[in-house]
């Protein structure tokens, strides 16, 4: 047998090389056995990790969870703690202000019960007859005095009172004022006691406009309508109740309750001067003060059968008069008389507009009142209104008119044909708009936490809804019911300041449309009708349509009265029954349900002119005044 080297070679190095193998790979798997235990450790481990990790999260959630249910029910608790002790502040502050009438009510009570003890011959009942002018008159010859007519008009107030729940307060500073007015003998209204709206300033009294966040805050001066009043010898003696935030058809608020009709106490005032129209037409004052902002004074007016006037825009001062929505420029409000007469509302106009006023409010332009346009006797040209095809006035509306129209044409003055133009366009996208530009928010921020009188609960429920869903009612709704889906999208308000300057330049455009279709009429002034008869207490929300006859004015600018005519009568009331609307619609079968029952109360007309023809539109009101009168002799 041969040996071969190479061969031998071969087999070492084959043999080294295999037994190298062989070790390595019992190396490699003891390192996989080592590494796999560990491995195996490892997950064990990372198992137990895992495990214990997930039970530590399992009690982290439990944990963060109980903390998240005890944050949320300590959260409500301090929500609900402050709801209550936000209630609490806020009936504590009615209590505080229902204490102050009170006590103003006892006070005037003993004081004229004191008066009465020491002038036992004083005639109040032929004092309480007077009316504005003769009382005037009486007073500057001496044959009265202001101590004789302000206690007459305090007692019957207190009541007045008693009955209708009229009066905010009785402002005792009156009787201080006795010892001083004789100082303004030369006063056009000297000795005359005034009634003035809650929301006029007066000095040291709050101005609630009948929401709660206004109470506690005194005026710190007199408003300028109620300087110029004390310098023309009135004496403001007591404040009236009004709607709450000034934007319901009724006279109620939280604080100071609910005031009723003089001639039927199931039926509202009207608002939101309704305290003031309530006590007029109650016999408790014969001259007072309200604002207008879409009716104010000629809706109560005109339910409460008394006569109400409101100015041109900016005619009278509004310095010191308080308002919810302070800034909306669209619409106007303008304060105004109201009384029994509409001689009264002249000499309270004349009174007014004095240098006086002019010179504490220099923003009014200086225009005395011209007597000679009012005392004219040259026929009128008058335009006359039924239905605007937006509110279709009840059965005694259109009487009203119908029968006034007759009075005037045998007067021999001219009556034509009058409708004012895109009345179904303009009370959405001109009237509740503007009124509502910011989507009512400044409204809703006043009432934020407040107790809510029952006429504003539904708007402010509807203003509340988010604007989206507002968008999308109003789509859903316009198929359906056209007006409502308009009005619901017109509350939303403007989108933007661009769109707001859009809005104005709207109102602008369509004013002097109008003055251009008036003067294409060629009319002095205009006969409509005016919302009637009083609708039943808590049922004013429902005769908001009223906005196309009394707050298209206030956007205009254009003066605008009312004056008393008739009554409606059993036949009125059995029309009424037929009574369909312009749209057949929801606010169609509010209106009709709000005026049922209203056989007896007052109906009333409304006079209007152009602006800063004021005199003429007084002028007017008092033709058909005399006339109505004369036809019932």
């Amino acid at each position: 047998m041969s040996f071969n080297v190479t061969h031998c070679a071969e087999f070492i190095f084959t043999f080294i090389f295999f037994f190298c193998l062989s070790l390595s790979a019992e190396s490699f798997h003891t390192k996989l056995f080592n590494k796999s235990q560990r491995s195996h450790r490892a997950k064990t481990k990372a198992t137990q990790n895992t495990e214990l990790f997930i039970k530590r999260v399992k009690m982290d959630n439990w944990t963060a969870a109980l903390l998240t249910g005890v944050a949320c029910i300590v959260g409500y608790l301090v929500v609900q703690v402050k709801k209550i002790n936000s209630l609490r502040q806020a009936e504590e502050k009615i209590k505080r202000a229902r204490n102050r009438r009170d006590k103003s009510l006892q006070r005037a009570e003993q004081a004229v019960h004191r008066y009465k003890q020491s002038h036992p011959t004083t005639d109040s009942a032929l004092i309480l007859k007077l009316s504005l002018s003769e009382l005037t008159q009486q007073l500057k010859d001496g044959s009265l005095n202001p101590d004789n007519v302000l206690y007459s008009y305090m007692e019957k107030t207190l009541a007045v009172n008693q009955k209708l729940n009229c009066c905010t307060e009785i402002l005792l500073e009156s009787l201080d004022q006795l010892t001083t007015v004789g100082s303004n003998k030369d006063g056009l209204l000297y000795g005359v006691p005034v009634s003035i709206k809650e929301n006029i300033a007066f000095k040291d009294h709050d101005c609630s406009c009948g929401v709660v966040i206004n109470l506690d805050q005194p005026a710190e001066k007199d408003s300028v309508l109620v300087q110029v009043l004390k310098k023309q010898g009135a004496i403001p003696f007591v404040r009236t109740n009004l709607a709450q935030a000034l934007m319901s058809y009724d006279c109620s608020n939280p604080i100071y309750g609910q005031t009723v009709n003089p001639h039927n106490p199931q039926k509202t005032p009207g608002g939101s001067s309704g305290g003031e129209a309530a006590l007029i037409g109650g016999g408790g004052s014969l001259l007072g003060i309200g604002t207008d902002l879409g009716g104010s004074i000629r809706l109560p007016s005109s339910f409460c059968g008394i006569c109400g006037f409101k100015p041109t825009a900016h005619r009278l001062s509004l310095q010191g008069f308080r308002s919810i929505c302070r800034g909306q420029k669209s619409v106007s409000s303008s304060p105004g008389p109201m009384a029994r007469d509409v001689d009264s509302l002249a000499l309270c106009m004349q009174a007014l507009l004095c240098d006086h006023m002019f010179s504490l409010d220099p923003t009014v332009p200086p225009l005395p009142f011209n007597m000679e346009i009012y005392r004219s006797s040259r026929p009128l040209r008058i335009g006359y209104l039924e239905n605007d095809g937006y509110l279709q006035p009840s059965p005694s509306m259109v009487r009203g008119v119908r029968e006034v129209k007759a009075l005037l044409e045998q007067a021999g003055h001219t009556l034509v044909p009058y409708s004012p133009l895109k009345i179904s366009q303009i009370v959405p996208e001109l009237l509740i708009t503007g009124v509502y530009a910011d989507g009512a928010t400044t409204l809703l921020q006043k009432l934020k936490g407040a107790l809510l009188d029952p006429s504003l609960k539904r708007q402010v429920f509807i203003h509340s809804l988010p604007k989206w869903f507002k968008k999308i009612l109003s789509f859903l709704l316009k198929p359906v019911s056209p007006r409502l889906s308009s009005i619901v999208s017109a509350i939303c308000g403007v989108r933007s300041v661009s769109d707001l300057w859009k809005q104005h330049a709207a109102v602008e455009d369509y004013i002097q449309e109008t003055i251009a279709h008036w003067r294409s009429c060629n009319i002095d002034v205009l006969l409509s009708p005016m919302i009637g008869p009083a609708s039943r207490l808590l049922h004013a929300d429902k005769v908001s349509t009223a906005v196309s006859c009394t707050m298209l004015y206030n956007l205009l600018k254009f003066p605008a009265g009312v004056v008393t005519v008739s009554t409606v009568t059993a036949k009125d009331e059995e029309e009424l029954k037929h009574y369909k609307g312009c749209y057949q619609d929801t606010f169609d079968k509010f209106l009709k349900e709000a005026m049922t029952g209203g056989e007896g109360l007052p109906v009333a007309v409304q006079c209007v002119a152009l602006p800063w023809q004021d005199e003429l539109c007084l002028r007017f009101m008092k033709e058909v005044e005399q006339l109505v009168k004369e036809s019932k002799k």
